[in-house]
């Protein structure tokens, strides 16, 4: 029970933060160029989890892990922060957020393609069906000017992250969690910084208040804690599982969206949330024998393993 608790309390804390995450991002976008920005709050959220690990420093093994943590670098932190801090410029953020959200339909493929979770006709279905609810949220939920190049670049950060989270999980049993985590962030920080160095400028960052808080917030909450609460519950259970409830994400997006940016929706919203619960609820549960048992190898915590 007091798994079950904490497990649902972390699920609720890393859907609220990724959420808010979108509308933050997109207003400290306007006082700073956007790689400048990733590779600030990074690296922040890098220096904060290699303190938190440094009593754990036998486990780090850099020598031996190094390509581990330089490949999970890029793909969850330089591809996926790369391209959603650019690629914000182009779309509202409650549009781009539900356009990532594609994420969880192909981290059930790929966990079940490489990590031999099973795949069988409801989740199938869930998955689906959570798509076409970020579908709904993105055709018509939000009003705005649509780039392609905004959507390309919501497409390639949902796809950088689905590789990332597959990879992770398949590294689990070799690495030390938090070490990877503040390897993978400290890392892509340190090249999305240098990166920004090299082609924007830093006299073109806006000191202000709002920059700074919103900054740190993304940095201690969003990076650096999410990450960790993201991992420790894909290694726990299932990663298509896991997947499923970050479809609740874009509804919190959009929904601070609305309040702090001001960006309209419409009925769309309401057809994406029904479909996206129906999605959940569908990955999570099995029909027949074992009707009576709603969760089927659930979300860690929430069930058998």
């Amino acid at each position: 029970m007091q798994k079950r608790k904490q497990t649902i309390g972390l699920l609720v804390f890393l859907v609220i933060v990724w959420g808010i995450n979108w509308p933050l991002s997109k207003i400290a976008l306007t006082y700073a160029p956007p790689l400048l920005f990733a590779g600030i709050r990074t690296v922040i959220a890098g220096i904060i989890l290699i303190i938190a690990a440094l009593p754990k420093r036998k486990q780090l093994h850099l020598r031996q892990l190094w390509p581990v943590y330089l490949v999970s670098a890029f793909l969850s932190i330089v591809f996926y922060y790369g391209f959603q801090t650019i690629g914000l410029q182009y779309v509202p953020s409650g549009l781009f957020s539900a356009i990532v959200f594609l994420q969880p339909v192909l981290l059930g493929i790929f966990a079940w393609i490489w990590l031999g979770e099973r795949m069988y006709g409801l989740k199938i279905a869930g998955l689906v069906i959570g798509f076409l609810g970020v579908a709904s949220l993105s055709l018509g939920g939000l009003t705005g000017s649509i780039s392609p190049v905004g959507v390309l670049l919501a497409l390639a950060s949902a796809l950088s992250w689905a590789l990332a989270t597959v990879y992770t999980k398949r590294n689990a049993a070799r690495v030390d969690m938090l070490w990877m985590t503040a390897m993978q962030i400290m890392i892509g920080g340190v090249i999305l910084l240098a990166a920004g160095s090299a082609s924007e400028s830093w006299a073109d960052i806006t000191w202000s208040s709002t920059f700074i808080i919103n900054t740190l917030f993304i940095a201690v909450f969003v990076i650096a804690l999410g990450w960790l609460v993201y991992f420790k519950l894909i290694n726990e259970g299932e990663a298509g599982k896991v997947g499923s409830f970050t479809f609740l994400i874009p509804l919190i997006s959009i929904g601070s969206s609305v309040v702090l940016l001001h960006e309209q929706i419409t009925l769309n919203l309401v057809i994406g949330m029904l479909l996206i619960v129906s999605s959940i609820i569908l990955v999570n549960v099995r029909l027949g024998r074992n009707a009576g048992n709603v969760l089927q190898t659930p979300v860690p915590g929430l069930g058998k393993e």
